[in-house]
Formats: structure tokens, C-alpha cells, sequence
């Protein structure tokens, strides 16, 4: 293996052992030969939501607390530097200090106007990652693994949809192929901060909470060549279910994009749903390995696994606090733009809809979104559709909540018979009962939903079909 980009998360940097614990990945990956390393950190656990304390209480009026929120942050990471850092641990500290220095007047700042906007948002909470790559690259130099920082502003290139910006991938790779090289070149581990980015104009953003496996994927892409991708994280790999709702849960040796993307999507916490997309667009295969138990071999994803192995399926998971939403009147039969008004409307909400089914007589339609979202997306539709209503073309627009999702992943689903009926009848045993059900083409993935109360119940009685 010649390049090699490792992602290591907020749990992973998140105290002086876990650090210890990434020094020595990082120089047996080294000893292995790895020629070319670039390590993506995320925040050290726990600053991010100190982070946005500060800014909502600066914006609060509560002053105290960015001053506490200052000074939390300065004996954290100064605790690890002066237990891990080297000779130049005076020149990391002064250098973090500045921009905890920076973050407490921006914080004043947004006290005086009274509002955080998303962009002041952005603007500070992507330092816990900005200090964790100072840091990281400092201790690395201690353990005699030359390391530099690298600011993903300087690189991920994004548009302007601040909390959940999206990567301008022309722009970014040029940037990537100008800046990482001659670290490479110079013997050099590439400490780049995950999470973040920023615009053309260089105004700061963000991809996503959690998404520093995003970034990771978008370097992995962007470089002229990267052999893998790992994921270092605190479990073994991803899991055949939550093994706090199935004890008996067990890590999956290999998983294909398509069937870890429907467990991204649905509930499984390993991986950033953005991940897969750069990755599979250059073949790159990713690794998902635990930080604490770094001799497991963790979980292997490919770009093409092979559906017919046998193998009834390879997990179960669950998203929770969801709400289903339902369009029904005898008038929609055979009206034409109903279903494109209904999901016009809810995306003028910003709502992201995670499961949809339709019965064929077409006089309902109904979805599901998350339980935040329900009663928003209730009264625009009503709104929309207020006319219908009054003439009763649609009869109603109702919400059932809280609900789970339950989905059932594995690339051979498409070719076992009887697949369907052995869930559900599963499920049935159990004392479950199924709301709603929607399957597609893909062959991945079978998704229904149940009552918040059966939906660990539903997650065992399917589980259990894979001993």
C-alpha cells in the first residue's frame, strides 16, 4: 500500500490514551510502508457541543459562559500537549490559544448583536477540529513521525449553504492535488481538519454534523492515487445490529457501498451517509477499524460485493422519533401533479423524507419524516392543498406519531424467494405490528415501520433469523 488516508473520530482523539492509541497507528502504518499517510481528525469528544454552548449563550446575552466555554477548551488540549507534545509544544499551545483567543471576542461579538446566525455558526464551531489537527500533528512530531497541519478551508472548496454545505469537487481536487503532494514529498504525515470547509470567497463552512468521515472520503477521491480509506472509530466495525438492542450482534466482515449506504441512511451510526458517494466514484475500497482494538480487522467496504452469497441478510437497524404523514381523499384518484405538489410542499420545508409508500388505487399517499418535522410539514401541506380539502378531493391530512423504521439490509434480498415472508412473519411472531412498508428496486433493503414502543422487539425477532 503505497497511499493511505485515516479518519480518526471524536472518541478516537478524545483523551491522552486514545491519542497514544492513534501515534502508534500512525507509525505502524509507517513500519508497514505506507509511503504517503493523510490523517483527518475530527474535534476531540465533547468540544463541538461546547463550541455551540458558547456561541448560543453569547447569543443569549449569557457572557460567563463563553469565557467558561474559553477556558474549558485551553486546559483540555493544553492537559494533552504538555503530557504527549515535544520541543515545540510551546509554539502549538500559543498557536491554539490565538484561535480560542479569536473564538471568545467572535463569541462577544455575537453577544452585542444578540444572533447566531448559521454562518457565525460555522464560522467557530469547525475550531475543535482546527486545534485537534495543531494537536494531533504536535504529539505526532514528539512520537519522531514528521507531521503538518493542514486547514481544510484551505482545500475543500463549498458552496455557501452554511450547516450543510456542499463540496464543489473541480475546485476541491485542485486544491487537494496542490497541497497535500509536497507534504507527501517532504516525508510527511498530512494532519487535515475534518468537518469543514469554505466557499470560493474563503468564508467558512461546514459539511454536516459528524461529517469528518465525508471529508476523509472527499481527500481519499481527490488525491492522484489512495489505496484505502479507514475509518478509526470506538466499535469493530460496523455491526450487524445495535448490540444494546441485540446482544447477540456481531461485526460484518464485508459490506458493498449499496448495502453500508441503506445502513448509513437508516440508523447505523459508523459511517457519514456522504461518505460512499466520492469513494465509489474512484473505486477507493474503506476500512472501518476500532481505535481501542486496532489488531481487529475490522469491517471491509467494496465498491461490488457479490449479492448471491447465501446469506439471508446482513443487518438490521433502526432510525427512531419518526413521524408518518398521510394524503388521503377519494378525489385524488386519477388526478395528475398530486404526489408532486406533496413533496413540492414538504421540500419547501427543508424536511428530508426517509421512507415513502403509495397504494396503487392512488387515494393516499404517505410518508415518513423525522418527529421534529411532523406538525411543520402537517400544516404546509394543509396549506397546499386547502382548495382540495374544501371541494373533499382529499379528505385528510394526518400525522401518526412517534414511530420507528425498521430496514433490513443485504445485497442478496432480490434473489432469495420468500425473503418478505420469513421478516415479517418473524415480525408477526414477535407481537409486532407493521404500519407501513416500502421496498425498492435496488435490491438492498426492506424498510417498514412499527410503534416506537415495538421497534426494539421488531429489531430482535429479525435478528435473530441470522443465527
Amino acid at each position: 500500500m503505497k497511499t493511505l488516508v485515516m479518519k480518526f473520530g471524536g472518541t478516537s482523539v478524545g483523551s491522552i490514551d486514545a491519542i497514544k492509541n492513534v501515534i502508534q497507528i500512525v507509525r505502524q502504518a509507517r513500519r508497514d510502508g505506507v509511503e504517503q499517510i493523510a490523517v483527518v481528525v475530527s474535534a476531540m469528544s465533547g468540544v463541538t457541543d461546547k463550541l455551540k454552548t458558547g456561541v448560543l449563550g453569547a447569543e443569549a446575552g449569557a457572557t460567563d459562559t463563553i469565557q467558561q466555554v474559553g477556558q474549558t477548551l485551553r486546559e483540555k488540549h493544553e492537559t494533552v500537549l504538555r503530557t504527549l507534545g515535544g520541543d515545540d509544544i510551546e509554539l502549538a499551545l500559543a498557536e491554539i490559544n490565538s484561535m480560542i483567543d479569536d473564538y471568545v471576542r467572535f463569541c462577544d461579538s455575537v453577544s452585542v448583536l444578540g444572533e447566531a446566525t448559521p454562518r457565525a455558526l460555522d464560522y467557530t464551531m469547525g475550531l475543535g477540529e482546527r486545534i485537534s489537527a495543531r494537536q494531533i500533528a504536535a504529539v505526532l512530531r514528539a512520537a519522531d513521525v514528521p507531521a503538518q497541519a493542514v486547514d481544510a478551508t484551505h482545500m475543500i472548496v463549498t458552496d455557501d449553504r452554511f450547516q450543510n454545505a456542499a463540496p464543489l469537487m473541480d475546485q476541491t481536487r485542485r486544491r487537494v492535488r496542490e497541497i497535500i503532494p509536497p507534504i507527501f514529498k517532504a516525508g510527511e504525515v498530512a494532519v487535515i481538519t475534518g468537518f469543514v470547509g469554505a466557499t470560493e470567497q474563503g468564508i467558512n463552512t461546514t459539511l454536516g454534523r459528524g461529517a469528518s468521515d465525508y471529508t476523509a472520503a472527499i481527500v481519499a477521491a481527490c488525491l492522484e492515487e489512495c489505496d484505502e480509506l479507514w475509518i478509526w472509530t470506538d466499535v469493530d466495525g460496523v455491526m450487524s445490529a445495535d448490540p444494546r438492542v441485540a446482544p447477540e450482534a456481531s461485526t460484518i466482515d464485508v459490506l458493498s457501498y449499496r448495502e453500508v449506504s441503506e445502513l448509513a441512511y437508516y440508523g447505523a451510526k459508523v459511517l457519514h451517509p456522504k461518505t460512499i458517494s466520492p469513494v465509489l466514484e474512484a473505486g477507493i475500497s474503506i476500512r472501518v477499524k476500532n481505535t481501542f482494538n486496532p489488531e481487529h480487522p475490522g469491517t471491509l467496504i467494496v465498491p461490488n460485493g457479490d449479492a448471491r452469497t447465501g446469506q439471508l441478510f446482513k443487518a438490521v437497524t433502526a432510525v427512531r422519533d419518526v413521524g408518518l404523514v398521510t394524503v388521503e381523499g377519494k378525489g385524488m384518484l386519477g388526478v395528475p401533479g398530486i404526489a408532486a405538489r406533496t413533496f413540492g410542499a414538504v421540500a419547501r420545508t427543508g424536511t428530508n423524507v426517509l421512507l415513502i409508500s403509495q397504494a396503487s388505487s392512488e387515494q393516499s399517499i404517505c410518508f415518513m419524516v423525522p418527529m421534529g418535522s411532523v406538525q411543520t410539514v402537517v400544516d404546509t401541506l394543509t396549506a397546499e392543498f386547502d382548495r382540495e380539502i374544501d371541494r373533499r378531493d382529499i379528505d385528510r391530512i394526518a400525522a401518526l406519531a412517534p414511530l420507528t423504521i425498521i430496514t433490513v439490509v443485504g445485497a442478496g434480498i432480490l434473489y432469495m424467494r420468500g425473503i418478505a415472508a420469513k421478516i415479517f412473519a418473524a415480525v408477526a411472531d414477535a407481537g409486532v405490528n407493521v404500519i407501513a412498508i416500502a421496498q425498492g428496486s435496488s435490491e438492498c433493503g426492506i424498510s417498514f415501520a412499527v410503534s416506537a414502543e415495538e421497534g426494539d422487539a421488531a429489531v430482535r425477532a429479525i435478528h435473530a433469523l441470522t443465527k
